[in-house]
């Protein structure tokens, strides 16, 4: 089997050899190049130790010298070149005690956690597949290198690997793999929530979010993410609904899934941790009147208070919690599709979530019953069209839009203060409903007139 590695990859291995090692690249980058996919990065592997690796490379960094790291630097690239290791004790699910160093690859090779992720390559001396990546690459399967319970053991954080690469290829996890899984899923409370973040959104950003459910099939939801398990035990018979709340969020991010090409790498972030978090104050709503029908009045408020919780748990940045959470309490709402009521939507969306609320709103949509499917999304087609007539017109949306600001009316005698502000989003509110109203003329006389604002009785 050839691959085509990229000229710096070559050209340390070929260093390395030149000094009397082996090289090899090594893991992810030789699965997605046999897949035929774009590698994110590229590492590799050597006999030589890290202060022999140093004394080939002029440039160098110790990014993880303890464990055999060092980071090769060509010209403005690095490229991770580690030591052939063994690991020693895994004493908190997730790091060795210690590591010793090996001359044998097929040692190291076999530390690593699946099988697909256990293959290198050396351009001389062609593919090292030890135990089966290839084939299991061939027939879609997601397995462990050795015994999947130890290679649990030692990093825990593999579970979720293991349902995050059967969502970024759609693959299968190997029987006994996906069965060493559930008994190991409480030893992800020892992992940081930072990592645990991490791998649920490769999940969720990949074509399969709805392996989700593979997450809650193996106990994993039930450490990481319970607000989802009792979601899918929380019924919706409705005829807006044909699934429970947690089958209905699934639906609604595998229909998400249609945009991404549309979408940057954050807002489809964005949209994802949207549609998983838009309906989880629903358990709490939930309520069935005399006929057997279930309601949800103000879910969308209580999942709001629910979805911050869940992102500042999982050490979300400020400005994502904002954006889901604004997205997650307007994603029910409803208004006659006049231009009024769309400028005062988009003012309290916000002209950047605009694009992403409409997408909501049809994912939300597609993740219910057939009911009045149709004109539930042609309602969103209206509104977005004449938002982009708004827009068009360019009416204004928001206080700095206004032909006023703060200090005209401190010119005209008004105090700073909580009263100015009030003044300013009533002039706001009336301009979004007449927006000829955005004169600095018509806006003074408003509020009582330039000869009484000159008075101080703004």
């Amino acid at each position: 089997m050839y691959i085509d590695l990229p000229k710096e990859v070559a050209q340390i291995i070929s260093m390395l050899e030149e000094k009397g090692f082996e090289a090899w690249a090594v893991g992810g980058c030789i699965r997605d190049s046999v897949l035929k996919r774009e590698p994110g990065d590229w590492d590799i592997t050597t006999d030589a130790e890290p202060e022999e690796i140093k004394a080939v490379f002029r440039r160098t960094v110790d990014t993880g010298i303890k464990h055999g790291t060092v980071t090769v630097l060509i010209k403005d690239k690095g490229f991770e070149v580690t030591t052939f290791r063994l690991d020693g004790k895994y004493e908190d699910a997730r790091h060795p005690s210690d590591v010793t160093f090996t001359k044998s690859l097929k040692e190291d090779l076999k530390r690593r956690d699946f099988t697909i992720n256990a293959m290198a390559y050396n351009s001389r001396r062609g593919l090292v597949d030890e135990f089966g990546g290839l084939s299991d690459l061939e027939h879609r399967l997601i397995r462990a290198v050795g015994d999947p319970g130890e290679r649990f053991s030692e990093d825990a954080l593999r579970i979720m690997r293991a349902v995050r690469f059967s969502a970024q290829l759609n693959f299968t996890i190997e029987e006994r793999t996906l069965s060493a899984i559930p008994e190991k899923a409480e030893s992800l409370r020892l992992i940081s929530a930072e990592r645990i973040r991490e791998e649920l959104l490769k999940l969720l950003a990949s074509a399969h979010p709805e392996k989700l459910l593979t997450l809650s099939e193996t106990g994993i939801t039930a450490v990481i993410l319970p607000e989802f398990d009792r979601e899918l035990v929380t019924p919706q018979n409705n005829k807006h609904h044909q699934y429970n709340v947690g089958i209905h969020t699934i639906e609604t991010l595998k229909y998400s899934v249609t945009f991404d090409e549309a979408l940057s790498k954050e807002d489809i972030t964005v949209l994802r941790l949207t549609m998983l978090l838009h309906d989880m104050g629903k358990p709490d709503c939930h309520t069935r009147d005399e006929d057997g029908t279930d309601h949800f009045k103000g879910h969308s408020a209580v999942s709001v208070g629910i979805a911050e919780s869940v992102l500042r748990r999982l050490k979300f940045d400020n400005a994502t919690i904002k954006r889901v959470c604004t997205l997650v309490r307007y994603h029910d709402h409803r208004q006659e599709c006049s231009e009024a009521n769309v400028r005062r939507t988009a003012a309290v969306i916000g002209r950047d979530l605009m694009p992403l609320w409409f997408m909501v709103r049809r994912c939300d949509t597609m993740g219910q019953s057939v009911y009045i499917r149709e004109e539930k999304l042609k309602a969103t087609d209206r509104f977005e069209e004449t938002y982009e007539r708004v827009l068009q017109n360019g009416d204004c949306l928001t206080i700095g839009e206004l032909a006023v600001n703060g200090n005209d009316l401190i010119a005209c005698g008004m105090k700073p203060g909580r009263e100015l502000g009030t003044l300013l989003k009533r002039m706001l509110d009336l301009v979004l409903e007449d927006p000829s109203l955005n004169t600095r003329e018509r806006l003074l006389a408003l509020c009582g007139g330039k000869q009484e604002a000159a008075g101080g009785q703004v």
